[in-house]
């Protein structure tokens, strides 16, 4: 008889069940994962210094896609540089461009009161189009106030 009340008594058992806790970690990990690409997204450029220089003379001749006021598209090649261009057009045209002279700098000229938006959409397109490097054209100031 005093077996079985060696067998019937039951102990309590002091570890903890971590099972769920790995659960949740393993749901957060892939929340993560999924999400950390997202966060990432934008235009790669490489902006300018301060005291920029201009480019040297014994570069190739830029390609410069201009945004004027009203947001729209100008490239200076092609036969009708002075009419307006839509994004199919402008990425076309830059890639055949990049394909045919690999290493020709790619330049966006915007005016000073345009959408922020329509210069980043143009920095897009000619990421697509594989531009590897967009280079912004500016107006040197009169005057440099360094203080």
């Amino acid at each position: 008889m005093a077996e079985t009340q060696k067998r019937g008594k039951r102990r309590t058992m002091a570890e903890i069940n971590v099972v769920p806790y790995i659960d949740v970690m393993l749901v957060l990990l892939v929340i993560f994962m999924i999400t950390a690409p997202l966060l990432t997204q934008g235009v790669q450029v490489e902006l300018p210094k301060a005291a920029a220089e201009p480019l040297s003379a014994d570069t190739k001749e830029p390609l410069v896609v201009t945004v004027n006021k009203q947001g729209n598209y100008f490239v200076n090649i092609g036969d009708e540089q002075e009419k307006p261009i839509d994004h199919e057009l402008l990425v076309a045209r830059v890639a055949a461009v990049l394909r045919n002279q690999p290493g020709t700098p790619v330049m966006v000229r915007a005016d000073k009161d345009v959408n922020y938006g329509k210069v980043v959409v143009a920095m897009a397109l000619l990421q697509k189009a594989g531009a590897p490097q967009v280079g912004l054209v500016t107006e040197a100031p009169e005057t440099v106030n360094v203080k």
